[in-house]
C-alpha cells in the first residue's frame, strides 16, 4: 500500500541531502518510489520552488506529478497545481479529509515556510530498518500518511 512521507528540513538546502538519501534507499531496495517532489523555499521568497524529481529514483517519472495537487493545496503554489493532471488533482482532493487529514495539512503548512525545504515522497514497500537508519543520520523531520485502502481509483491507476 502506498504511503506519503514528507521529509521536512530546517534549511532551504536540506532537501538536496534528502534527494541523495532517497536515491541510496532506492538503490538498497529499501523502498519503491512512485513519485517525489522537492520543495525549496528560500528566505524572503514569496513562494517556494517546486522541483519534480525526474530520474531513476521515481518510477512515475514520465507521468504527471501526482503530488502536485497536494503541494498546490498545502502551499498554494499555482505552478504546482497547474502541473498536475486532472485525475491526480481529483484523487488528492478526495484523499484530503480521509488519509490526509486537516491536521496533516496544517502541520505541513507550519513546517514548509520561507527558509525551509521538504521532500514529498509517494512510496511503497519501505524496509523499516533502512528507513530507521536514514532517520538516525538526518536533520529531517518525517511526516507520514499511510494511504492504505483510502487511495482513489485514479491515483491507484497512476501508480500502476
Amino acid at each position: 500500500m502506498p504511503s506519503l512521507t514528507v521529509w521536512s528540513y530546517p534549511t532551504p538546502l536540506g532537501v538536496d541531502a534528502g534527494e541523495l538519501h532517497l536515491k541510496r534507499l532506492v538503490e538498497q531496495d529499501a523502498l519503491v518510489v512512485h513519485d517525489a517532489i522537492a520543495v525549496i523555499w528560500m528566505p524572503g521568497a514569496e513562494e517556494a520552488t517546486v522541483r519534480h524529481l525526474h530520474h531513476d529514483t521515481t518510477r512515475a517519472a514520465t507521468k504527471c506529478a501526482v503530488l502536485g495537487g497536494l503541494i498546490g493545496t498545502v502551499l498554494l503554489v499555482p505552478v504546482a497545481g497547474a502541473a498536475v493532471g486532472g485525475a491526480a488533482a481529483g484523487a488528492w482532493t478526495r484523499l484530503r479529509g480521509h488519509a490526509i487529514d486537516d491536521d496533516f495539512v496544517d502541520e505541513l503548512r507550519e513546517r514548509v515556510v520561507p527558509g525551509t525545504s521538504a521532500l514529498f515522497v509517494l512510496s511503497s514497500g519501505a524496509r523499516a530498518d533502512a528507513v530507521a537508519a536514514f532517520l538516525a543520520t538526518t536533520e529531517a523531520t518525517l511526516l507520514h500518511a499511510d494511504l492504505g485502502t483510502e487511495v482513489p481509483d485514479e491515483l491507484r491507476a497512476l501508480l500502476a
